[in-house]
């Protein structure tokens, strides 16, 4: 008998969307369904190298850019908007293709507002039903709310309630029972290693502000003394290496290995994207954040942390040594436990 199949569409932009669903495509693996895998660049990559058994599609690219100039990113996404839109109109086009070809019973979509069928039953996932964009925020967040609405359901990966994860991005004053919390989204486990570095730094997100910080760290902890595991976040054949010994440099970590890393660690420093922080949450790590210049959602996590007292943050024009200084008076992330069924969440697809 034939399984049933799930498209699980990804978006490409930075590792995050990509990693949070691994534990979405296991949980169908374990309840009988048939993921096939959708999405474009490096987040596609990804996917294929942690699931080499599964059909893999490429979709459109969104081709969203960072600035060189953070203050101008906003103004770049909305005269980027008619071609973004137009991607969105094939997207649906493609769709429509895919669910004839693989015979798609159902669709899960992190952030991708094209992949979806009013035929077929249709989840949205995403951490941000308010899409913060300085004082645009209001028109950002009903388009965005507006888009989830097309969709028969939105699970947010956080908790219900005044204790979690993304604050305002995931909470609205008023729900509605298509939107579901299904608790926070993570591959990588809690585990008791022996640590063997100081620092690990994890780089992620769009170009050129994942090559800015890189070299900005680089010098930073050029003459270090710290053992640190440096993850580039780059899928490139092309290795850097640094004379200090105590700095290991590293394209990209997966699976099993990087689970290890982070376990292995005394701090984290990194970007403050939602998927590291559900990453952190679980592992209860002390961390540095570094968000990403002009992204307004990275710049209130890492602020909100930072008032939680969780952990500390700056730019990364401002980032030195002495700024580590203080992480021994911030708590560190608490493993936000939430009780959630796949096999309830997927019986959606069940119905008629």
């Amino acid at each position: 008998m034939q399984k049933k199949r799930i498209l699980v569409a990804v978006l490409n932009w930075g590792l995050g969307h990509a990693t949070r669903c691994i534990p979405i495509i296991k949980a169908l693996l374990k309840t009988d369904y048939e993921p096939i895998l959708a999405s474009d660049g490096d987040a596609l990559r990804l996917l294929k190298k942690e699931f080499p058994h599964i059909i893999c599609i490429e979709l459109p690219s969104y081709n969203i850019k960072y600035t060189e100039d953070p203050s101008n990113l906003k103004w770049k996404l909305l005269f980027d908007s008619p071609r973004i839109l137009g991607v969105i109109k094939t997207e649906k086009k493609i769709t429509k293709k895919i669910i004839q070809d693989y015979q798609i019973s159902g669709i899960i979509s992190d952030n991708r507002w094209g992949v979806r069928n009013k035929k077929i039953k249709s989840v949205f996932i995403t951490h941000q039903l308010n899409v913060l964009s300085g004082n645009t925020t209001y028109f950002s967040s009903k388009i965005q709310q507006k888009f989830i609405q097309k969709f028969n359901e939105c699970w947010i990966p956080d908790l219900p309630g005044s204790k979690n994860l993304s604050g305002i991005l995931g909470h609205l004053k008023e729900t509605t029972s298509a939107i579901k919390y299904i608790g926070p989204l993570s591959r990588i486990e809690k585990r008791s290693w022996p640590k063997v570095y100081d620092y690990l730094i994890i780089l992620s997100g769009p170009e050129p502000q994942r090559t800015f910080l890189e070299l900005k760290l680089l010098q930073v902890f050029k003459h270090t003394e710290s053992k640190i595991l440096f993850i580039r976040g780059v899928f490139s054949s092309e290795e850097i290496s640094l004379k200090n010994p105590n700095i290991n440099i590293r394209n990209h970590l997966y699976g099993a290995v990087l689970q290890q890393a982070l376990n292995s660690c005394n701090y984290v420093i990194a970007r403050s994207g939602y998927t590291t922080i559900m990453d952190l949450s679980k592992i209860e790590a002390k961390a540095f954040f570094l968000p990403t210049p002009g992204q307004f959602e990275q710049e209130y996590l890492a602020e909100r942390c930072e008032k939680l007292g969780i952990a500390p943050f700056c730019t990364q024009e401002e980032f030195s040594l002495e700024k580590l200084k203080n992480l021994d008076e911030f708590s560190g992330f608490s493993n936000f436990r939430f009780e959630h069924s796949f096999r309830d969440l997927f019986a959606l697809f069940e119905r008629e």
